[in-house]
């Protein structure tokens, strides 16, 4: 085969990739993963052959993977930039602001509909699927870092309420976001006018669970 030939191949390949890979993410974040098949999202995707999922991507679990990893680059290098913002701040806001404002932002440059937050509340709900999530957060270098920064200005919060509180602002994060895409996808009003402004609101209301007081 030419090197035209095998050019023409390749990007026909890399089309067939995302065309799967959007249709995976819409489809896993209105019904759930383990409700659609690799058949339905071949169908969606608008290919004839129902093994293409398998061919191009392998398991569900592998294409769960790459829808995460599809979007995970864009967030890192957000939420590089805010680090380097940021520096050694010993403000709370700050590093909460670094978890928060790199999907929001991510989000907002998609446009409107996306499916990403739902797509990701319906895995992280899911037994079978969640720790791909956390896995690929964990793979993070940056966030690795703001979790490490957020910790430092919280020295005295003794460790299972700092561990019960990541848990809940985790949930936030997750489940405040995929509500807001829901009602722009649907059309319905959010109490807030742009992804900025949630991000702002989100902020607010973790740094105050973050802050508020241990009952001893």
């Amino acid at each position: 085969m030419s090197v035209a030939g095998r050019t023409v191949r390749a990007d026909r390949a890399g089309a067939t990739r995302e065309s799967i890979l959007t249709a995976a993410e819409r489809l896993f974040a209105e019904h759930g993963v383990m409700a659609v098949s690799n058949r339905q999202v071949s169908e969606a995707a608008g290919q004839g052959n129902n093994t293409a999922v398998g061919y191009h991507f392998g398991t569900k679990t592998d294409l769960v993977r790459a829808i995460v990893r599809k979007h995970a680059e864009r967030i890192e290098r957000v939420r590089t930039r805010m680090l380097a913002e940021i520096g050694d701040s010993s403000d709370v806001r700050d590093w909460v602001a670094c978890l928060v404002r790199p999907s929001a932002e991510h989000l907002a440059a998609l446009g409107n509909p996306t499916w990403f937050a739902r797509f990701g509340a319906q895995v992280m709900t899911d037994p079978a699927f969640r720790e791909i999530m956390i896995e690929e957060a964990l793979s993070s270098r940056a966030l690795l870092q703001i979790l490490d920064g957020l910790n430092r200005c919280l020295p005295e919060l003794p460790v299972a309420v700092r561990v019960e509180r990541h848990d809940m602002a985790r949930q936030l994060m997750v489940h405040v976001c995929a509500e807001r895409e829901r009602a722009l996808a649907e059309g319905t009003p959010t109490p807030r006018s742009s992804w900025h402004d949630a991000a702002t609101g989100l902020i607010d209301a973790i740094v105050g669970l973050w802050l508020a007081p241990v009952t001893p």
